[in-house]
């Protein structure tokens, strides 16, 4: 009996390991390339774009603001966190030094915490529309800094992530855009019991002229949130995008205009013919042939229509005892003729 050895197995390899996904990785398409170089140098500016701006400070956003969202005064504001007068006592005392947040925490107008959680959700809410698509051009004012100071920086990955989240969501409610900016408008059907009060109060100010941005500050309510209510409204069919409608164009190209339907001119049957008629191109000879001595050669295609004939003068009472007149003197043109044909006979 032979026996026969084979060789051990070798060990089978450990299965790779799964991706994880890293959180602070931008990935290829940014939504704003010039954002994601102004972090990686680390700069300290203003990053300006057609509907907001952000402020950096070593390469993090440490404040946005849109003209499309309520600003931190109003928020604040609105929520009886802090009024009007102790606002501006702020900003008159620390507003050009750059100190406004740490001289209202300082006095004991806020709270450390409740500032962070002010000043973020104002943040996130104004980057929402500053990185919104654009074909403006952006640009950057290296060293310039925010009345507010700095707060609590984020980055810029975790700004455009929360970008992306808050258009899945709004997408996923209702993907129309339209209502994002267009006037709002009611619907025909009615608001019944099961509209939540924060909805109500969003509907109660629709009225055919405003946007969704008037109603967040007259609300004093972030933009983005406002902008959740409004979906949600639309997808339930209580209001629409009054969108107007789009202007008329002209024709690219305006038909030829027709030729005028005189008798005998280019128009008529009677001159161009069809087959059998007279004068017919393709038909038999006839009295409008060429051939035919004693017809009449149809016009050439450029040629301009054939004027019509001259009606005949109508009787009238005033007319009467006249002779009849020639009606080639009704022209303007042969009684010129003629009277500088006369004029240079006399001469």
């Amino acid at each position: 009996m032979t026996m026969v050895t084979t060789p051990p197995t070798p060990p089978t390899p450990p299965p790779p390991a799964l991706p994880v996904r890293d959180r602070t990785r931008i990935p290829a398409g940014a939504l704003s390339p010039m954002l994601v170089r102004l972090a990686a140098e680390r700069a300290t500016g203003v990053l300006i774009r057609e509907r907001g701006a952000l402020y950096l400070a070593d390469g993090q956003v440490v404040h946005a603001e849109s003209p499309d969202t309520p600003g931190l005064d109003l928020l604040l504001g609105a929520h009886g966190v802090l009024d009007a007068e102790g606002w501006h006592e702020a900003f008159a005392q620390a507003g050009e030094r750059g100190r406004v947040g740490r001289y209202l925490v300082d006095r004991g107008r806020l709270t450390t915490g409740a500032l962070e959680l002010c000043h973020l959700g104002a943040l996130y809410d104004a980057a929402y529309f500053v990185l919104e698509p654009s074909s403006a051009p952006a640009r950057f004012r290296y060293g310039a800094a925010h009345w507010l100071g700095p707060v609590h920086p984020v980055s810029v990955a975790a700004v455009e992530r929360e970008t992306l989240r808050r258009r899945a969501l709004l997408h996923r409610i209702w993907p129309d855009p339209a209502a994002d900016e267009a006037p709002l408008a009611r619907t025909s059907r009615p608001a019944g019991p099961s509209v939540p009060p924060r909805q109500a109060a969003v509907l109660h100010l629709v009225d055919g002229r405003r946007t969704a941005s008037d109603i967040s500050r007259a609300l004093g309510r972030p933009a983005f949130h406002t902008l959740v209510d409004v979906h949600r409204l639309a997808a339930a069919g209580l209001l629409t995008p009054d969108v107007p409608p789009p202007p008329v164009l002209p024709p690219a190209h305006p038909a030829p205009p027709s030729l005028p339907e005189h008798p005998g001119g280019l128009s008529d049957p009677g001159r161009l013919g069809g087959p059998g008629g007279p004068g017919g191109l393709g038909g038999p000879s006839g009295p409008g042939d060429p051939g035919d001595p004693g017809g009449t050669v149809p016009a050439a295609p450029d040629a301009p229509p054939a004027p019509p004939p001259s009606a005949p003068r109508e009787w009238s009472p005033a007319h009467a005892g006249e002779p009849p007149r020639d009606p080639a003197e009704a022209d303007p043109h042969i009684t010129l003729l003629r009277r500088l044909r006369a004029a240079l006979e006399a001469l």
